[in-house]
């Protein structure tokens, strides 16, 4: 698969990636490095993007991740892997990217395993990062960015 377009390699195109990447570094310090990436795999499993799965399964693995949990991210239901508030974050994550299929949004169930788990700043960080991963796979699939280049720490050259 060709990219369409190179969203990086423009004035707009790289002050936005700037920007949209420095606001992620907000969520950094309120949630575990592994569970950032691995609620960020999933959502971008979700909406195919190749070049996000290749970004948030390399640095999961960096982030000290184990093959089999990175690799079990799918079917975190189906798996063991999983605590309890990794399996609330990702139910959120999905529910909250399937918004279409779901009329109800995110549910009261899912909502208050989230809240059991999670205290109001790490639930501020967990609804933004659902959002804007949401928002960066968009944008890689609509570019048709593929996956299969990405090299772990790119990200932080575009760090203020």
């Amino acid at each position: 698969m060709e990219s369409r377009f190179d969203l990086m390699d423009n004035e707009v195109g790289g002050k936005f990636a700037k920007r949209f990447f420095n606001a992620s570094l907000v969520l950094a310090r309120a949630l575990p490095k592994s569970t950032q990436e691995l609620v960020a795999l999933r959502v971008s499993q979700i909406n195919g993007c190749g070049w996000c799965v290749d970004v948030h399964t390399k640095e999961a693995e960096a982030a000290g991740e184990t093959a089999v949990r990175i690799n079990l991210v799918a079917a975190w239901r189906e798996s063991s892997v999983f605590t309890e508030a990794e399996r609330a974050a990702f139910a959120l994550a999905e529910e909250g990217t399937r918004l279409a299929d779901a009329h109800h949004g995110v549910s009261d169930e899912t909502w208050a395993a989230v809240r059991e788990h999670f205290d109001d700043n790490e639930v501020a960080a967990l609804v933004s990062l659902v959002a804007q991963i949401n928002a960066a796979n968009r944008l890689g699939v609509i570019v048709r960015n593929a996956g299969g280049s990405y090299a772990p720490g790119v990200f932080a050259e575009l760090s203020d």
